[in-house]
C-alpha cells in the first residue's frame, strides 16, 4: 500500500517543508521505545530526561521568537493560532458583545479555516483582509499576522503591530521558525504572541503530522498560556529539578473554568525539534537558513531573467510568480512530469517553497521547468550568472539566539549521542516498567507497527499533494475508518482530530451543528457526570455550551435520580450528555442504556468519551448502547505510542444523522455536506501514525481484538482480587467485578499509619515502578490499569 503513494518533490509550502532528520536523532529518539513509550511527565522524579529535552525546546522557541515565555508544544500551527485567538480575547479585557478578530489574508488557508471553526461557536466575528486594510473599532480584541506570508512576502510588521496596540488589540504573529534565524523576530517587532510549527526542524512531513507547534508570549500572559510549561525548581537539597510548572490545561481542577482543553501535546516531536537545535547549534541553524534563502534568491533572479514577474521584492524561501494565462498550467504540468509539486494559486499565479533539501541542481531544474512552461526555446540563465537578492538591513536579524551552552556543547556525534542517552536514562518508559495508569492505557506499541513511520513512502508526503499521489494512504484511511465504524457500531468516522481532546471538541461541534440544523439553537446545556475526565467540561465550554454537573452514587455510577432532576430542570435546553463508559470509576455503568434513553427523550444527544474503549472493543459497541458520537483515543486503545505526552490521535465515530457535520478541510475532499469546518491543520490530522492503528487492527483481527479487551478486564480483576484484602477496592459492578481498571482506597491506611498515598507513589518509584494514577478521580486513592500487554 505504501508503494502506491508517489513521493514527488513537494515545494507546496504552507507550513510543510522538506527537512533532514539527523540519523542520530531518527535512530535514538524517533525509533527508540525508550523515548516514544514514555507517558506525560506528571511524576517529575522519573521524567527528568524528557523534561530537560522539553526545556531545550522552550528555550529554542523563546530565543527565536524573541519572547520570554514558551510552552512545551501544541498540536499544529493552525490550532495554536486558534488558541492564540481565544487567549487574546481572555487577556485583552475586551467585553464587547460582538468581539471581532482580524486575520491577515496572507495567513495559510488551513489556519484561517481552523480559526473560523473555533470562532463560529464562541460568537467571535473573523475578518480576513490585508493588514494595511484592517479596520479597528471597540469590538476588535486581536489580530493575526503571517511572517513570512503564505506566498512568501516578508515585511517589517512593526508599524502594523504598533497600530494594533494603539487600538488595544493583542497581536499574534504566526512565524516560520527557520526564517527567524535570519529575520527580525516577532518579539523585536512588538508582538504579544508568536505561534508556528517546528516541523522543519528535523521532523518528517508525514502527510500532515505529527509535528510540534510552538506558542510563545510575553511574561504578563504566562498564566493564560495554553498547554504545559516546563519550569526549573530546586529539590530539598538545593539541586535544580525540572517539573511541569504552569498548566492552564489542568482541567481536572479547573474543569469548566479551564481556558483550553489541550491534553495531548506533541512531546516526542518537540523533543526531536529541540534536539535538532542542539545538534546544529546557532551557527548550523543560521547556515541552513542562509543557504535556503540564497537558493531562493537565485531562483527569483532566474525567474526574472526568464521574463516572469516575481510578486514580492522581499522573501525568505517562497517565491510567487505571476505569469500569462495558460503558462501556469503548462508550468505545473511540466513540473509534475519531472515529479515536482508546485502550488497553483490561481490561473495567473504559481508559487514554490524551497527548503533544507534544495540544491543548486534543483534550482536549475526548476528554471528549466519554468522555461518550458513559458514556451522559451533558449536555455535558462546559469546560476553563476544570477545575483541573488539581499534581505534589506531593517529586516535582517541582529540579535543572538541559542546562546545557552546546551546548543554549543554537543558538537560531535559522539557527545550528542551520549547526551541523548543520558537524558533517556533519567526517564522511565515501558522499556523499564509497567505503567499502570488508570484512565491512560499505557500498553504495548508493537515494533512491527512502528516500522512504516520511518518509510519515505509514508513520512515524506506533503498533506496537500494531488489525490493520485496518495492512493496508498487513501486505502489505509478507508480500511481504518471501516474497522473503527465496525468496532463502535457507528456509521461514519472522521480521522481528522489529532488528539483525544480535539475529538471531544469535534464531536460536540457536530452535535451542536445538528441541533442548530433542526432549529434548536436554544439547546446549550451539556450535562457532565462529576466523575468525567477534566477535558470534558473544558471541551463543552469551547463549543459554547454551559456545563451542568451530574452527581454520582455511592457505587460510582451516574446518579439516575439526580440526572432525572437535572433533566426536569433543564430539559428543553439540554444539548448533550457527555458520559464515559466504562466509567472513570472503573465500572461498567449498568444503567447506560437508560441514561442514553433519558437524554434522547429530552431531545438531547449522547457523547461518549472513548477513553476507556479498550474495555469494549470486540465485546460491546457504543452505538448499540445509545450513544450518538464518541471519540477514539488511538494512542490508547489502538496502540499509537504516547511519546512522552504526544503524539495522540482522537478520531470521532458517529451515527448516520451526524454524518453531514463531519469536519471538512479547505484543501482536501473530506467531511460532510454541512461540515463544521476543520479542527486540525491537516485533512487527516497526524496521518503518518494512523498506519500504526491500521496495522494493529489488521494483525489482531476480530478475535484478537476481542481477546485483548478480555485480558485487559481479567488483568484488572486479578489485581483487584490480589490486593483487596489489604486495600479496599472503592467501586465494583453489580456482579462484584471491576472493568479494565480499579481504584484502590488508601484513605484507611493514612488514618491507621499516617502514610499518605503520595508516600506509596514515591516508594514505588524508588523500586523502579511507575506509580498508578494518583488521587483521580477520588482523592486519597490509586487507580490501576494493567492493560492486556502485561503478563500475569
Amino acid at each position: 500500500l505504501a508503494a502506491e503513494n508517489k513521493v514527488f518533490r513537494s515545494l507546496l509550502g504552507m507550513g510543510y517543508h522538506g527537512t533532514i532528520t539527523p540519523p542520530v536523532i531518527q535512530r535514538n529518539i524517533l525509533e527508540n521505545p525508550g523515548w516514544y513509550t514514555q507517558y506525560t511527565p506528571y511524576q517529575p522524579e522519573i521524567s527528568q530526561g524528557r523534561l530537560e529535552a522539553l526545556l531545550n525546546f522552550q528555550t529554542m522557541v523563546c530565543d527565536l521568537t524573541g519572547l520570554p515565555v514558551s510552552n512545551a508544544s501544541l498540536l499544529d500551527e493552525a490550532t495554536a493560532a486558534a488558541e492564540a485567538m481565544t487567549m487574546s480575547l481572555a487577556v485583552s479585557g475586551n467585553s464587547s458583545k460582538t468581539p471581532r478578530y482580524l486575520v491577515s489574508n496572507s495567513c495559510h488557508p488551513q489556519t484561517i479555516a481552523v480559526i473560523r471553526t473555533r470562532a463560529s461557536v464562541l460568537g467571535i466575528d473573523v475578518d480576513v483582509a490585508a493588514p494595511t486594510q484592517f479596520k479597528y473599532d471597540s469590538d476588535v480584541f486581536g489580530i493575526l499576522l503571517q511572517y513570512p506570508g503564505t506566498l512568501g512576502d516578508v515585511s517589517d510588521l512593526s508599524e502594523v503591530i504598533a497600530d494594533a496596540h494603539s487600538n488595544k488589540a493583542i497581536v499574534t504573529v504566526a512565524a516560520d521558525i527557520l526564517a527567524l534565524a535570519i529575520l527580525k523576530s516577532p518579539g523585536e517587532m512588538g508582538a504579544d504572541i508568536a505561534v508556528g510549527s517546528t516541523q522543519r526542524f528535523g521532523v518528517p512531513i508525514g502527510f500532515g503530522g505529527p509535528h510540534a507547534a510552538y506558542f510563545a508570549t510575553k511574561d504578563e500572559y504566562k498564566r493564560s498560556i495554553p498547554g504545559r510549561i516546563v519550569g526549573i525548581s530546586k529539590d530539598r537539597e538545593g539541586r535544580p529539578a525540572l517539573r511541569l510548572a504552569l498548566q492552564t490545561r489542568e482541567q481536572h481542577i479547573r474543569r469548566e473554568k479551564a481556558t483550553s482543553n489541550i491534553c495531548t501535546a506533541q512531546v516526542l516531536l518537540a523533543v526531536m525539534a529541540g534536539m535538532y537545535a542542539v545538534y546544529h547549534g546557532a551557527s548550523g541553524i543560521k547556515s541552513i537558513a542562509e543557504r535556503v534563502h540564497s537558493l531562493a534568491g537565485k531562483l527569483a533572479g532566474g525567474l526574472k531573467a526568464l521574463g516572469t514577474k516575481v510578486l514580492f521584492e522581499h522573501y525568505f524561501d517562497t517565491i510567487a510568480v505571476e505569469m500569462e494565462k495558460g503558462a501556469v498550467k503548462r508550468t505545473a504540468e511540466a513540473a509534475a512530469a519531472k515529479e515536482y509539486n508546485l502550488r497553483v494559486v490561481s490561473e495567473n499565479v504559481i508559487a514554490l517553497s524551497l527548503d533544507e533539501l534544495s540544491t543548486d541542481k534543483e534550482v536549475e531544474e526548476l528554471l528549466q521547468i519554468f522555461s518550458e512552461g513559458l514556451g522559451k526555446t533558449s536555455s535558462p540563465p546559469r546560476l553563476s550568472e544570477i545575483r541573488a537578492d539581499s534581505m534589506p538591513p531593517q529586516l535582517r536579524r541582529a540579535s543572538e539566539y541559542l546562546t545557552h551552552e546546551v546548543f554549543s556543547r554537543y558538537r560531535s556525534e559522539t557527545e550528542f549521542l551520549r547526551y541523548v542517552r543520558r537524558l533517556e536514562s533519567r526517564d522511565l518508559s515501558l522499556t523499564t516498567s509497567m505503567i499502570p495508569l488508570g484512565s491512560c492505557t499505557m500498553k504495548l506499541n508493537a515494533t512491527s507497527e512502528m516500522f512504516p513511520v520511518s518509510w519515505p513512502s509514508i513520512n515524506a508526503l506533503h498533506p496537500f499533494v494531488p489525490a493520485e499521489q496518495c492512493k496508498g494512504y487513501a486505502k489505509i484511511f478507508a480500511g481504518l475508518e471501516q474497522a473503527l465504524a465496525d468496532l463502535t457500531g457507528f456509521d461514519c468516522v472522521s480521522l481528522q482530530p489529532n488528539a483525544g481532546s480535539q475529538g471531544e471538541y469535534a464531536g460536540l461541534l457536530a452535535i451542536r451543528a445538528y441541533l442548530d440544523g433542526k432549529g434548536e439553537k436554544h439547546r446549550s446545556i451539556c450535562l457532565i457526570p462529576k466523575s468525567a475526565h477534566g477535558t470534558n467540561p473544558a471541551s463543552a465550554v469551547m463549543v459554547g455550551m454551559r456545563v451542568v454537573p451530574v452527581e454520582c452514587d455511592a457505587e460510582g455510577n451516574v446518579d439516575l435520580s439526580d440526572l432525572r432532576a437535572k433533566l426536569a430542570e433543564h430539559g428543553p435546553q439540554v444539548a448533550a450528555l457527555m458520559v464515559t463508559y466504562p466509567s472513570t470509576h472503573g465500572v461498567f455503568e449498568e444503567s447506560i442504556k437508560e441514561i442514553c434513553s433519558l437524554i434522547h427523550q429530552a431531545g438531547g444527544q449522547v457523547y461518549m468519551d472513548g477513553a476507556n474503549l479498550n474495555a469494549l472493543v470486540g465485546l460491546v459497541k457504543p452505538g448499540e448502547l445509545g450513544a450518538d458520537v464518541c471519540h477514539i483515543n488511538l494512542h490508547k486503545t489502538f496502540c499509537i505510542p504516547h511519546g512522552g505526552g504526544g503524539p495522540g490521535m482522537g478520531p470521532i465515530a458517529a451515527a448516520k444523522h451526524l454524518l453531514p457535520y463531519m469536519p471538512s478541510h479547505p484543501l482536501a475532499e473530506v467531511g460532510g455536506e454541512e461540515a463544521i469546518g476543520p479542527v486540525s491543520a491537516a485533512p487527516w490530522g497526524s496521518a503518518s501514525i494512523l498506519v500504526i492503528s491500521w496495522m494493529y487492527c489488521c494483525m489482531m483481527g476480530t478475535e484478537g481484538l476481542k481477546r485483548a479487551s478480555s485480558i485487559a478486564i481479567l488483568n484488572a480483576n486479578y489485581i483487584a482480587a490480589r490486593l483487596s484484602k489489604f486495600y479496599p477496592v472503592l467501586y465494583r459492578g453489580g456482579q462484584g467485578y471491576v472493568a479494565h481498571e480499579c481504584i484502590l482506597d488508601l484513605r484507611g491506611l493514612k488514618k491507621e499509619s499516617g502514610v499518605e498515598v503520595e508516600d506509596v507513589v514515591k516508594r514505588l518509584m524508588d523500586y523502579g515502578f511507575h506509580a498508578p494514577t494518583v488521587s483521580f478521580p477520588v482523592a486519597g486513592t490509586l487507580m490501576v490499569e494493567p492493560t492486556e500487554s502485561e503478563s500475569k
